[in-house]
């Protein structure tokens, strides 16, 4: 199974830069209400990812209490528990679903390393559903 047909694209995405401040990370979670989005780098590549906990943690760290201080801050210079691992648009399904029961989603990258999308821990569980119901049919 080609799993770019669970692609859903950069251009609907919400992502932030690593030049990013930690104010405009938290605005763009905010606004987007994600729990979790990619960082990507100036040339479009994968960098990591970063949580609400991560900020909330890293707020905590540098006893920030005032979002015009967080401005000057950024988001690089903030502690990630984890980045998710990416996948090559090459992988197959079964590369997604050990990836899957730790992240939310998981990065897909071109052969050239550039962030192309995410594929969803729903659309990876909705895919292992539909398989399920096929062999129960049987």
């Amino acid at each position: 199974m080609n799993i770019l047909f669970f692609l859903k694209p950069k251009s609907e995405l919400a992502y932030i830069y690593d030049y990013h401040t930690l104010r405009q990370a938290l605005e763009i979670m905010e606004y987007h209400k994600y729990s979790s989005v990619p960082i990507l780098n100036r040339d479009g590549k994968y960098v990591g990812s970063i949580t609400e906990g991560d900020l909330l943690w890293g707020l905590k760290r540098l006893d920030l209490m005032n979002l015009h201080d967080a401005e000057d801050i950024s988001i690089m210079k903030i502690d990630r528990r984890l980045d998710y691992q990416c996948v090559n648009a090459e992988s197959n399904m079964e590369d997604l679903i050990g990836r899957a029961m730790e992240q939310n989603f998981v990065p897909v990258v071109d052969d050239e390393e550039h962030f192309i999308g995410i594929i969803t821990r729903r659309d990876i569980i909705g895919y292992c559903y539909n398989k399920l119901s096929d062999c129960d049919k049987r």
